[in-house]
């Protein structure tokens, strides 16, 4: 049975500044505890979950025993953060790893609000091995259960940062950096080095004046003829301008 100081702060974690305060977010369903359980890099620091849940995953479990709470279905409707509660849900440690200048390409997202979007860039960064993903602050929060869920487990490998674009900078001086943009080059023909910060704005507004100073080469995806899209979603160019950097510099 969970002890009202447990509820409270799970249902504290799904606020940020609370997640801030202790450097701590939950990771819900069955599918993303087992990846949490069967990595190394992310802690888990508690697991509360069904009998059912715990009987069917005991061989995953084990290790995790000393951490573990049994909870009613009532009960992980009350701390979920989703409308339908998957039967489990993990308590984990930020990494608190310090951020590098990276090896291989990372990104930069400007402003990307949208939950959603976020994690899809976080997988994006996963599918195509980029370093790192660095935010804005005014992006959304890597470690939101939106985020979290729509990354799919990303989160958990891909190291994830909040900074400001001259921060980032400052980690790897001289390096290129390729922003998404209407009126550039054509991404198909630029070049890409191998340590390429792709800068991708957000919704609707793009890439803000501040960050577009420091692009060292502007990139346009093409458009076909006739299309009446005004924009491409910040994740699908995320997407478009991660595979030609790997494409154009391989592992």
């Amino acid at each position: 049975m969970l002890s009202a100081s447990q509820f409270k702060f799970l249902t504290a974690l799904q606020v940020k500044k609370y997640r801030q305060k202790y450097r701590n977010f939950t990771v819900e369903g069955t599918k993303m505890v087992a990846e949490l359980l069967a990595q190394t890099r992310v802690r888990p620091t508690a697991l509360y979950a069904l009998e059912r849940w715990a009987d069917a995953n005991a061989a995953i479990l084990e290790p995790f025993r000393h951490v573990f709470h049994a909870v009613t279905e009532a009960e992980l409707k009350k701390i979920s953060a989703l409308t339908t509660p998957q039967q489990v849900l993990a308590v984990a440690e930020m990494p608190d790893a310090a951020p590098e200048p990276w090896a291989k390409g990372a990104f930069f997202l400007d402003g990307i609000r949208d939950p959603g979007n976020l994690g899809t860039i976080l997988r994006v960064a996963d599918w195509f091995g980029l370093s790192a993903v660095f935010c804005s602050p005014d992006s959304a929060d890597a470690f939101s259960p939106k985020v979290v869920q729509a990354g799919m487990g990303a989160v958990f490998r891909v190291p994830v940062f909040e900074m400001e674009l001259d921060d980032v900078l400052a980690l790897a001086p001289g390096s290129a950096v390729l922003g998404a943009v209407l009126d550039g080059e054509n991404a198909f023909g630029a070049p890409f080095e191998p340590t390429s910060l792709l800068v991708i704005g957000g919704e609707g507004s793009g890439i803000r004046p501040d960050a577009e100073r420091r692009l060292t080469r502007r990139l346009t995806i093409p458009q076909a003829p006739g299309s009446g899209a005004e924009s491409l979603n910040a994740s699908v160019a995320a997407g478009i301008l991660a595979a030609l950097y790997r494409e154009k510099c391989p592992l």
